[in-house]
């Protein structure tokens, strides 16, 4: 027998919005590659600050941006993504246009060390964050 109606006691079950970067970040071995796959889930993460119930102040943004600065400076990551990288945690600060572009540029140039997966999860972060404007 299947219960098919949810249990009245029970949790919603929770949905993690990028589940192919937080695989890739863990499939990947030490270096440069999982750096990158890090770094980006983390843009990912504090562009998703911006977006409908999970917005939150522009205030807690620049804190966690400032923090998450800190942070990503004590990674070791390609030369060609470490500006794109801080461009995107910088601009998540900003609106969410700002922010959308900033992801289209990361896209751009750390696509190469993602699957295509995880590049699918960034545009559409992006998209949906220019189209809330």
């Amino acid at each position: 027998m299947v219960i098919t109606e949810p249990l009245p006691y029970g949790l919603e079950p929770l949905a993690f919005p990028f589940p192919a970067l937080a695989a890739l970040a863990g499939r990947l071995p030490l270096g440069g590659g999982r750096e990158v796959a890090l770094a980006a889930l983390m843009s990912a993460r504090l562009a998703q600050s911006l977006r409908g119930a999970t917005a939150v102040s522009a205030t807690e943004r620049t804190m966690r941006a400032s923090s998450a600065k800190v942070w990503l400076a004590s990674l070791a990551l390609p030369a060609n993504t470490r500006v794109p990288f801080a461009r995107c945690i910088e601009a998540t600060s900003g609106s969410a246009l700002q922010v959308a572009g900033a992801l289209r540029s990361l896209v751009a140039v750390a696509g190469t060390h993602l699957d295509g997966a995880s590049v699918q999860e960034l545009e559409r972060l992006a998209r949906h964050l220019a189209a809330s404007t």
